[in-house]
């Protein structure tokens, strides 16, 4: 390949970068903290049309380190943890083969609207496995998001039973097929991220309560913001690669802060007495189940690594739990106050502090601080 063809390539790969994503903090945050723990459980994006949902993902995939993977396995299997291999990889380790080890980057799979539970989960060939005995698997889009992003735009409109097959897969790290007496399983443990414009219809309670955490975002209403946006797209769309070179240093240290926070994650500690005041706000706000208490604990604990720390802090979940519970309220058709503001009101009260005056709910760019400009 010559020079010139090779820099045509490199440029028809250039993706948007994460730092120059101006704006929606509230998304980049949830989206931010279920990299650096995916059991989060996944991010539900509600919002506008045309306010940088798909950009915004495509560009934190680009964002994160490259990952060492089993050489031409369809699951990207992890070659130094057993539990994140295929099982045909898990043989040859066991017979004491030696497993050849590439790197890539971070998958990131767009779940098409029309698509088939064959073609998400994969398919077997029951002829070849009859006539040649072999178990003749072939993957799905679950396989290829195997330790990236999977991300379903309009998941509102998404059958409700793919849903429930993606959450299932989400939840359990595996996806496993069955066809006329033969099973197989692979993992499949991905980020999940669904968005969709509430116009468009809801989700059911049910599924919405799977996802981890939900962001809300709006169309940014200051003018200047606005301009700033549409100026930085153009320069991008211009010149992608001059553009994606002044943001370099920015993105290599958000990337790094990402890495230190995995490493960090295991020695995080929270009080006791700040998880019984998050279960005191999800039972004052009769969540049904326990997932909003096990997820605001981990998205807390998840964000003090991010900033560096080892202790939780009230501000840590001050920060956090919004996202974590908004989507798990039981919503009264009649009632009118915003359930974002409804979980800042019962965090006031149970922890004793006054509501900030810039709530989220009041922000058209929900600004809170991620330590991301």
């Amino acid at each position: 390949m010559s020079p010139t063809a090779q820099t045509t390539a490199s440029a028809r790969r250039v993706v948007f970068p994460f730092t120059a994503i101006v704006g929606q903090e509230e998304m980049k945050l949830a989206l931010l903290l279920n990299v650096i723990d995916p059991k989060i459980g996944g991010v539900m994006i509600m919002g506008d049309r045309g306010t940088g949902k798909t950009t915004t993902i495509r560009a934190l995939a680009d964002l994160l380190p490259e990952i060492s993977v089993v050489a031409n396995d369809p699951f990207n299997s992890d070659p130094s943890d057993p539990d994140m291999m295929s099982d045909e990889v898990r043989q040859l380790l066991g017979q004491g083969a030696e497993i050849p080890v590439d790197f890539k980057k971070v998958p990131m799979v767009d779940l098409p609207l029309g698509a088939t539970e064959d073609r998400v989960c994969g398919t077997i060939d029951i002829e070849k496995a009859l006539s040649e005995g072999v178990k003749a698997f072939e993957p799905g889009l679950l396989a290829k998001a195997n330790r990236g992003i999977l991300y379903v735009d309009e998941v509102n409109l998404l059958d409700d039973h793919l849903v429930d097959v993606l959450l299932d897969s989400a939840a359990s790290g595996w996806n496993t097929v069955e066809r006329e007496g033969i099973s197989i399983r692979h993992p499949a443990r991905f980020v999940l991220v669904g968005s969709g414009n509430p116009e468009e219809g809801e989700l059911r309670p049910q599924l919405l309560d799977r996802f981890g955490m939900h962001a809300e975002i709006h169309t940014v209403k200051e003018p200047a913001l606005r301009v700033q946006i549409v100026e930085q797209r153009a320069e991008f769309d211009q010149n992608p690669l001059p553009f994606v070179e002044k943001c370099k240093v920015e993105q290599e240290a958000l990337q790094q802060r990402i890495v230190n926070a995995q490493k960090l994650l295991p020695e995080v500690k929270s009080d006791y007495d700040l998880r019984v005041k998050i279960s005191e706000i999800c039972s004052e706000l009769d969540v049904d189940g326990l997932r909003g208490d096990i997820v605001t604990n981990r998205a807390a604990k998840a964000l003090t690594a991010f900033e560096g720390r080892t202790e939780v802090t009230v501000e840590d979940i001050r920060r956090v739990i919004t996202l974590c519970l908004r989507h798990r309220l039981r919503k009264d058709p009649l009632e009118s106050i915003d359930s974002g503001y409804k979980v800042e009101k019962a965090f006031a009260r149970v922890f004793g502090v006054e509501l900030p005056e810039d709530t989220a709910q009041k922000n058209g760019t929900g600004q809170l601080k991620t330590g991301v400009r």
